[in-house]
């Protein structure tokens, strides 16, 4: 289902199929369902830069509603984060967030012994109630920033 472009909106653009599951599952739990799109799996977390570049900055641009949602693998490296927000354009700053699982969610997975689409759910809650119960797990605590400016700016269009 496409959201609806009149009204606030988050797209996730996610890394992989495990990152969308992630989403799909963080989706299930949110108020207003039209008002959210998990994209395709970009395949890559450079490719999840170069399709936002190539393909949602120019609509963002036109459309102060979009927000998006880069949804990456850090792959334990320190940098990740500062080289995905240089490639956002400054214009763009406030509406983009990049998120993702320290190493990669394979292991967030095993560590919790839940499903993508429970941890999914799981992070919504979260969200939804504003707690940090499942966002405090180690290899999520590197999103605390972003999780800050996120919820300020999703939370009301969600939930």
């Amino acid at each position: 289902m496409s959201v609806n472009k009149d009204l606030p909106h988050i797209f996730v653009l996610p890394e992989d199929r495990a990152n969308q599951q992630l989403a799909n599952g963080f989706h299930l739990e949110i108020n207003k369902t039209r008002q959210m799109q998990v994209l395709d799996v970009a395949r890559g977390w450079k490719n999840v830069l170069n399709l936002f570049n190539s393909d949602h900055v120019i609509k963002m641009n036109s459309n102060s509603n979009r927000f998006m949602v880069l949804l990456i693998d850090f792959d334990r490296k320190k940098s990740r984060l500062k080289t995905a927000k240089a490639a956002i354009p400054k214009s763009l700053a406030d509406r983009v967030f990049v998120l993702g699982v320290w190493s990669e969610p394979e292991a967030f997975k095993k560590a919790t012994l839940d499903s993508y689409e429970t941890l999914g759910s799981k992070l919504a809650k979260d969200c939804r109630e504003q707690t940090d119960t499942t966002w405090r797990h180690p290899l999520l605590q590197h999103n605390t920033s972003e999780l800050d400016r996120l919820r300020k700016h999703v939370r009301p269009i969600l939930f």
